[in-house]
C-alpha cells in the first residue's frame, strides 16, 4: 500500500490526555485543578508530546465528571477560572505544546439555561432544542436503553412529556434538527478556537443524529441504535464549514460501534469533517487481551483508512482500565509490559495518545466497597445488579475490572501521602500501590518507564517512518497468539518491531529473507546495546525490540 498521501502536522504528533481532577491539586481542595496542570506542565513537555488534551473544564453540576456542561463559555470553580485557564493556553504554547479542549455537543446538563427553559412549557422557543415524545401505551416513548441507565426517556412532570437522554438523565441530548441550535453550538466552538486552542476532542460524536421516529429496538441492551444514524455525517461536515476548516486545528471523534468502512466517513481526507477518530472494537469490545482479535482490528483499520484517513492508537484513557492491568501484567512483568504495549501502540499506523500515568506504568485498583467508587455508570449498573437479586459482593466483583475509576485515581507523583497529588482529602481514593509506583521512583529507576517513552517519542520525531510508513506483519506470526511481528517502511527506510506479548520466553525461526539482512537494534524494553546487529533467537516475557533492516 502507499503512504499516506498528505502530511500534516499532527501525523506525527504524540497526544497526553490529562484527566485534570486526579492530576495535580495545586489548593488542597482534594481535587486537581488547572493550577496543578500549570505546575506539572514540564512532566508532559519533558516526555516530547505535541498535544495536550484536556478533559471538559466547562460550567458542570459535575454529575458525569465535566461531561454534563451547564454553560459552554466559563470555566467550572471547581477547576479554576478562566483567568488561569488563559494561563494553562499560554504556559502550554510556550513550551512548545498545543492544547486539545475535550467539547461535548451530543449533550447538556439539565441545569444549562437552554434545557431550563427547554422543560419551562411546551410553547418555549427553546423546547425543541431537546427531544420531547409523548408517552406511549402509559410508559415511555420506547424501549431504549441509554448508556447509563435502563431507560433513555425520563418523565417531566411539569409539562407531561418525556425528554430523551443517551446517558444520564442529568444530561438531555440537544437536537441536532434544529438549525438554531447548531449555530449556537457553532458559535461557542468557535469562541474556544478565537482564544488560541489548537483542537477539539468530540464527545459522543457519532450520537448526534437520531433515527426518524424512534422505533423500538429488537433487542434493547444493543445500543448500536443510539449511534452511526442517517444525518450525522451531514451535521459534521456543516460543522467542519463552520468552524473547523477556518482554522489550522485537529479534531478528534469519538466514535462508538464504527466499522473501518463507517470510520472512513469520519476521517476521510477529501470529505471535510474531521481529522481522526477513537473507534472502540478494542477498548469496548474486547475485555481482556486477545492477540489474535488484536491483529485483525489493526489489519481492518489499516486497510480501510491508509492512505485515506487517519486512525488513532490508545488501550487506555478516562473511561477505560489503565493498560498493563487489563491487555498487559502489572504483576512481575509490569514494567517489561508498560514498554512492550508503549512500544506497540507508537509503532502500529495512527496517532498514538499516552494517558496521564501510562507513562510511568500505573495500574488499576480493587476498592472493597461500592461506596469507595465514583463512577456513575458502575454504580447505577450495581443498583441494577442488586435490584435484580444479585449478591451484592459478586456484583462488585464483576465491576471492578472495568470500572472507569480504575484510570480515575490520582496521578501518583511520590511517595508522600496521597501519592503527593493533594494536601487535602483526594475526591477519589489513591491507589495504595503508590508508595512503591509513582513518578519520582520511576524517574529514579535505571529501567525506567518514563524514559523509555521519551525514547519512542523521539524516534517518531526524529524518523518520518514512525508516522508515514506502510505497515505489514510477518507473515509467519500473523496466527501467533504471543509474537507480534510487523514492519513499517517508507521509501528505502523499512523498520521491525518484534514483541512477545506473554508470560513466556517466546523462540523465533526467522526466515531465511531476513537472516542475512543487515539489521541494528534501535530500542529496547530490557538491557541491550543499542545499534547491536543481528536478530534474537527468544524473546523474554514481554520483550520488545525496534529494527532498521537494510
Amino acid at each position: 500500500m502507499a503512504a499516506a498521501a498528505n502530511q500534516a502536522w499532527w501525523k506525527k504528533a504524540v497526544v497526553y490526555q490529562v484527566y485534570w481532577r486526579s492530576f495535580y491539586d495545586s489548593d488542597g481542595d482534594g481535587c486537581g485543578d488547572l493550577e496543578g496542570v500549570i505546575r506539572k506542565l514540564d512532566h508532559i513537555r519533558d516526555l516530547g508530546v505535541d498535544i495536550v488534551w484536556l478533559n471538559p473544564v466547562y460550567e458542570s453540576p459535575d454529575r458525569d465528571n465535566g461531561y454534563d456542561i451547564s454553560n459552554y463559555e466559563t470555566v467550572m470553580a471547581k477547576a479554576g477560572t478562566m483567568e488561569t485557564w488563559e494561563r494553562l493556553l499560554r504556559e502550554t504554547h510556550r513550551r512548545g505544546m498545543k492544547l486539545m479542549m475535550d467539547m461535548v455537543v451530543n449533550h447538556t446538563s439539565d441545569r444549562h439555561p437552554w434545557f431550563v427553559e427547554s422543560r419551562s412549557s411546551r410553547d418555549n422557543p427553546k423546547r425543541d432544542w431537546y427531544i420531547w415524545k409523548d408517552p406511549k401505551d402509559g410508559g415511555a416513548p420506547n424501549n431504549w436503553r441509554s448508556y447509563f441507565s435502563p431507560s433513555a426517556w425520563t418523565w417531566d412532570e411539569r409539562t407531561e412529556q418525556y425528554y430523551f437522554h443517551s446517558f444520564a438523565s442529568e444530561q438531555p441530548d440537544l437536537n441536532w434538527r434544529n438549525p438554531e441550535l447548531r449555530e449556537e453550538i457553532y458559535r461557542t466552538m468557535r469562541f474556544w478556537l478565537d482564544k488560541g486552542i489548537d483542537g477539539f476532542r468530540l464527545d459522543a460524536i457519532a450520537l448526534l443524529a437520531k433515527p426518524d421516529g424512534f422505533p423500538d429496538a429488537e433487542n434493547p441492551a444493543d445500543i448500536r441504535y443510539l449511534t452511526n444514524n442517517p444525518g450525522l455525517h451531514d451535521y459534521l461536515r456543516e460543522m467542519n464549514e463552520r468552524t473547523f476548516a477556518r482554522y489550522d486545528i485537529v479534531t478528534v471523534g469519538e466514535a462508538a460501534f464504527v466499522t473501518p468502512e463507517e470510520g472512513l466517513k469520519f476521517v476521510g481526507e477529501d470529505r471535510g469533517e474531521l481529522n481522526m477518530l477513537f473507534h472502540f472494537e478494542i477498548c469496548d469490545e474486547m475485555p481482556e487481551w486477545d492477540m489474535l482479535r488484536f491483529k485483525r482490528i489493526q489489519r481492518r483499520w489499516y486497510e480501510g483508512l491508509w492512505g485515506k484517513g487517519t486512525n488513532s492508537q490508545f488501550l487506555n484513557n478516562h473511561d477505560h482500565t489503565r493498560q498493563v492491568s487489563r491487555y498487559g501484567n502489572d504483576g512481575p512483568y509490569r514494567v517489561q509490559s508498560a514498554k512492550l504495549l508503549a512500544t506497540m501502540l507508537h509503532t502500529l499506523p495512527g496517532v498514538p495518545y499516552i494517558y496521564q500515568g501510562e507513562e510511568i506504568g500505573m495500574t488499576g485498583v480493587r476498592f472493597g466497597s461500592i461506596e469507595e467508587y465514583d463512577d456513575i455508570a458502575m454504580k447505577n449498573k450495581y443498583a441494577e445488579l442488586v435490584g435484580g437479586g444479585a449478591d451484592p459482593q459478586e456484583a462488585l466483583r464483576s465491576l471492578q475490572p472495568l470500572s472507569r475509576d480504575n484510570s480515575r485515581t490520582p496521578m501518583q507523583w511520590d511517595d508522600s501521602p496521597n501519592a503527593g497529588f493533594t494536601t487535602g482529602t483526594p475526591w477519589i481514593r489513591v491507589n495504595p500501590n503508590y508508595r512503591d509506583l509513582n513518578a519520582t521512583k520511576d524517574l529514579a529507576a535505571p529501567d525506567s518507564v518514563y524514559r523509555y517513552y521519551q525514547q519512542l517519542i523521539r524516534l517518531r520525531k526524529e524518523n518520518d517512518v514512525m508516522g508515514y510508513g506502510d505497515f505489514a506483519e510477518l507473515p509467519e506470526w500473523m496466527d501467533d497468539e504471543r509474537l507480534y511481528v510487523y514492519t513499517r517502511t517508507l521509501g528505502g527506510t523499512t523498520w521491525l518491531i518484534a514483541l512477545n506479548h506473554s508470560d513466556e520466553p517466546s523462540p523465533l525461526e526467522w526466515p531465511a529473507r531476513l537472516r542475512g539482512a543487515n539489521v541494528r537494534l534501535l530500542l529496547a524494553n530490557y538491557p541491550a546495546d543499542v545499534g547491536q546487529s543481528g536478530l534474537p533467537a527468544t524473546l523474554r516475557p514481554h520483550e520488545a525490540r525496534i529494527y532498521s533492516v537494510e
